[in-house]
């Protein structure tokens, strides 16, 4: 019998009929993780907006979770994943359920690698940290994010040349502060307000660039908040994935998220944007970017999927 290890629900965008709605189930049996979707009826997904709206949909609880690597046939890696607080309604920002998905799916298919998880924010024992190769962040961002009172250990993290993969919301620091210098320098990019916008639409991926992340990935298309016109830095960056946005996603007033004068003539011309990028840095280090990853269900998608579990080995396992 399989054991239970997360459940929850996220409500389908564009449901057919409208009455169904996705459930996510992580399970073990033996050693070997393996995750399932299926569906259940609207009841469940109105107990879980309910149950969000009088308690929080995030917990302000921390834990941590050990799981150790199960073989040695692959090079070594132990791998920190920092999930802050669920912070949308069910189905959106769901970084506990997200993370423990990435991490269980990532030692499916490489048991070498060790993985700790994180859940509820940055962990008051820093010794997990220690003999880390990379830092997986899954978390909302803005004044919110988890790195802010905490640059100095992320700093230091950086000096020793961890690999760091940022997803969604998570690439977002506050415009011009030093938490924005530490994610240009752990990234090479970022979301500043009032140059990125964070529209809904669905990307078309026509073709991927050779590259260790994209490996075995093939062109896709996905509906997701796919940020775009990030500030990057000088060299050093790559970009991964890139799509032409449609004037749909300008129908905004300008704003802090929602649009520019510049970024407005970009989607005017034409001009592909980068969604996803990879970063080597000059002193030792690499690191990822992602913008989408705003509705759980798109982990469903193999691309999507795998082409961030390939950008997690990249940063963790160093040539």
């Amino acid at each position: 019998m399989g054991v239970k290890f997360s459940t929850l629900q996220t409500l389908d965008r564009n449901p057919q009929p409208a009455y169904h709605a996705r459930l996510y189930q992580l399970t073990t049996r033996g050693d070997t993780p393996m995750y399932t979707f299926g569906r259940t009826s609207l009841t469940g997904s109105c107990l879980a907006l309910l149950a969000c709206l009088q308690g929080g949909c995030g917990s302000a609880e921390i834990s941590v979770q050990f799981h150790p690597a199960t073989a040695t046939t692959t090079p070594p890696a132990r791998v920190v994943f920092l999930a802050g607080p669920d912070s949308h309604l069910p189905g959106a920002h769901e970084h506990e359920a997200g993370t423990a998905l990435l991490s269980a799916a990532l030692r499916e298919r490489q048991p070498s690698i060790e993985t700790v998880n994180v859940y509820g924010g940055w962990p008051s024992d820093e010794s997990i940290f220690e003999g880390a190769d990379a830092l997986v962040m899954y978390c909302d961002g803005g004044d919110s994010h988890l790195v802010i009172d905490h640059l100095q250990t992320f700093n230091r993290l950086l000096d020793r040349g961890i690999g760091v993969v940022a997803l969604h919301y998570c690439v977002e620091v506050p415009r011009g502060s030093p938490a924005a210098d530490a994610m240009l320098r752990a990234i090479g990019g970022y979301f500043e307000t009032w140059w990125s916008v964070n529209p809904h639409w669905t990307a078309q991926f026509t073709r991927l660039p050779p590259h260790p992340v994209t490996r075995a990935i093939a062109p896709f298309s996905l509906e997701d908040e796919w940020y775009f016109n990030m500030r990057f830095v000088e060299g050093g960056v790559t970009p991964l994935l890139s799509a032409v946005a449609p004037p749909s996603t300008m129908e905004r007033w300008n704003g802090p998220h929602s649009g520019n004068d510049a970024v407005r003539k970009l989607v005017a011309d034409g001009v592909p944007q980068v969604l996803a990028w990879a970063f080597e840095r000059s002193g030792g280090g690499r690191g990822f970017g992602y913008t989408g990853g705003h509705y759980h269900a798109n982990w469903e998608n193999d691309a999507a999927r795998e082409l961030v579990l390939n950008a997690i080995e990249w940063v963790a396992v160093k040539p």
